[in-house]
């Protein structure tokens, strides 16, 4: 059975300095069952949370302003795909948004980091998914040395100024590093060699970026630390166990869906004199 402790809140990490080396990437701690338990209440959750998402979407044109953006962030093979498909998918498809985003463009690269960004923010009464997202500008580009170290600097207040405008123009972000540990990646990067279907996934350079584990890790801990915000916090979800990650960003989905107070928009018609018309007597065809 889940613990009394909601995700969100088992998962947001307080202000102040972050160590990631105290967070267990093999933990459940808003779960007390194991697998099977899990995949249960995966299913359990589904209903209620493809509901909240069609609220959401219905209410699209009373609100004109509320909609969800869901930040996937990670190490290579902690699994955002996965929660794309097993935690978002739950929802109708119609009402999500996804983005992935990839190494800039040569157009992208002309433009001010944040200006793909911009353009893939989700419209009123969508769910948007960002796999990867700003945050790459503070992370490869920092362990990568991409830009100026006073430029990477800028950007964490920059990204910080965005996402409170996001957040004021009725955008509910919800901030997910997925945690997994350096032996668990080894061991899905051995799958994928090992499994000719899996081959497609595989990129020589994920080893090359495997060698800079701690770089990225201090990386992380920066970013999170310096843009870990009331308005939009982070939350480490621990992402060893893949069922556990899948249904920890669908728990925190649901309960921040929940805590929006989603209620079907009112009929902008005379429902009685729409019902009376239909049961007339069909016209003849």
């Amino acid at each position: 059975m889940a613990s009394k402790t909601p995700f969100t809140t088992a998962h947001r990490i307080p202000p102040g300095s972050v160590d990631l080396t105290t967070y267990d990437p093999h933990g459940k701690p808003a779960f007390d069952d194991g697998k099977e338990e899990g995949a249960q209440r995966l299913e359990e959750i589904a209903d209620p949370l493809a509901d909240l998402q069609e609220r959401l979407f219905a209410r699209r044109a009373a609100d004109t302003k509320r909609r969800v953006l869901l930040v996937l962030q990670g190490m290579d093979t902690s699994g955002k795909g996965g929660v794309i498909r097993h935690a978002v998918a739950l929802v109708d498809p119609q009402g999500v948004r996804i983005t992935s985003f990839k190494a800039p463009t040569d157009e992208e690269l002309d433009h001010h980091f944040l200006w793909r960004i911009r353009r893939a923010v989700p419209e009123p009464g969508y769910i948007g998914v960002f796999d990867r997202s700003h945050y790459e500008d503070v992370l490869i580009a920092r362990v990568r040395q991409l830009a100026p170290v006073e430029e990477i600097e800028s950007r964490y207040d920059e990204i910080n100024s965005f996402e409170k405008q996001l957040v004021d123009q009725g955008v509910t972000i919800i901030k997910c590093m997925l945690h997994i540990s350096a032996d668990e990646q080894k061991e899905r990067l051995v799958a994928r060699l090992d499994d000719p279907t899996k081959h497609w996934k595989f990129n020589p350079g994920d080893i090359d970026e495997r060698e800079l584990w701690k770089p990225y890790r201090e990386a992380y801990e920066v970013a999170l630390e310096r843009t870990n915000t009331e308005h939009a916090p982070w939350h480490v979800i621990a992402s060893d166990r893949k069922w556990y990650r899948n249904l920890a960003i669908a728990e925190i989905l649901l309960e921040t869906l929940t805590g929006m107070d989603l209620e079907w928009p009112d009929a902008d018609f005379d429902v009685e004199a729409e019902k009376l018309r239909l049961l007339k007597e069909d016209p003849v065809t």
